[in-house]
C-alpha cells in the first residue's frame, strides 16, 4: 500500500510481470478506491496488465464516494469493472457488501491468473456509512436517508444473520465469547506495547545513515544538548 492514490498499482502490475517471468507462480493483487479509477496510474497498470497477461487483480472498493466526489463524477461509464474490456480483459462487478461474493468472485480471478488467463478487474460496488477522514464531515455532501438505507446492507450484519440463519453456526452467546476473549487479547497486547520504553532520540540519526553528514551532526548535539 501507499499513500498517493493508486501509486501501488504500477508496481503490483510489474512484479506481476516480472513473477511470470521468473515462472514463479504468484499473484498480485491491488486494492485501491473509486477515485483511484481517475488518475493515469489506474490506467498505466491496466494496460500493461492486459498487454503482458499479468497476473494481477485490481481491486476497486467502490464506495460511491471519492471523499465527497461522487462516482457518477468520477466516470461517464456504467460502472468501473467495464474499464476492464478497453484493456482486454474481464472486469467483473460484485456486491462489496456480500462476504461469501467477494471471496468466490476474488478466488476465481486468482486461479484465472495463475492459469496464465490474464488479469481480472473486480469491482466491489459497497458504501461509506462514516466520514472519509476525521477532516470530513458527510452530512454535506449525502443525506441521511442515503446513509441509513446502507446501513440495513451492513456485511458485518448480513454474514452474522447468514451464519445464525441458514448455517445455525453463530449465536448471541457464541459472539459474547469471542468478544470476550478479543478484548482480553488487545488488551494484553496494549499493555505489553506500554511497558516497552521509548526509543532514544538518538536513533532518529544513527538508524537512517551509516556515516552522518556534518549537518546532522550538528541537529543531533544540538538535540541531545536539550
Amino acid at each position: 500500500m501507499a499513500a498517493p492514490i493508486a501509486s501501488h498499482v504500477g508496481p503490483a502490475v510489474g512484479f506481476a510481470i516480472a513473477a511470470k517471468m521468473k515462472k514463479d507462480h504468484l499473484v498480485t493483487l491491488s486494492a485501491f478506491g473509486d477515485g483511484a479509477t481517475s488518475s493515469s496510474e489506474f490506467h498505466v497498470g491496466m494496460n500493461f496488465a492486459g498487454v503482458y497477461k499479468a497476473p494481477t487483480i485490481f481491486l476497486c472498493e467502490n464506495n460511491q464516494y471519492a471523499i465527497s466526489v461522487p462516482v457518477t463524477q468520477q466516470t461517464a461509464s456504467s460502472s468501473i469493472a467495464i474499464k476492464a474490456k478497453a484493456y482486454g480483459f474481464e472486469g467483473v462487478r460484485v456486491d462489496g457488501n456480500d462476504l461469501l461474493a467477494v471471496y468466490s468472485t476474488v478466488k476465481n480471478a486468482a486461479e484465472k491468473a495463475r492459469r496464465g488467463d490474464g488479469p481480472t478487474l473486480v469491482e466491489c460496488y459497497t458504501y461509506r456509512l462514516g466520514s472519509h477522514s476525521t477532516s470530513d464531515d458527510w452530512k454535506r455532501y449525502r443525506s441521511k436517508e442515503e446513509v441509513d438505507s446502507w446501513k440495513r446492507k451492513d456485511p458485518i450484519l448480513r454474514v452474522r444473520a447468514y451464519l445464525e440463519d441458514t448455517r445455525k453456526i453463530w449465536s448471541d452467546q457464541k459472539e459474547i465469547k469471542l468478544r470476550g476473549e478479543i478484548e482480553e487479547e488487545i488488551n494484553k497486547a496494549v499493555s505489553r506495547a506500554e511497558s516497552v520504553p521509548p526509543p532514544s532520540v538518538e536513533t532518529m540519526f544513527n538508524d537512517v545513515y551509516s556515516d552522518l553528514m556534518q549537518n546532522l551532526k550538528d541537529q543531533k548535539e544540538d538535540l541531545m544538548n536539550i
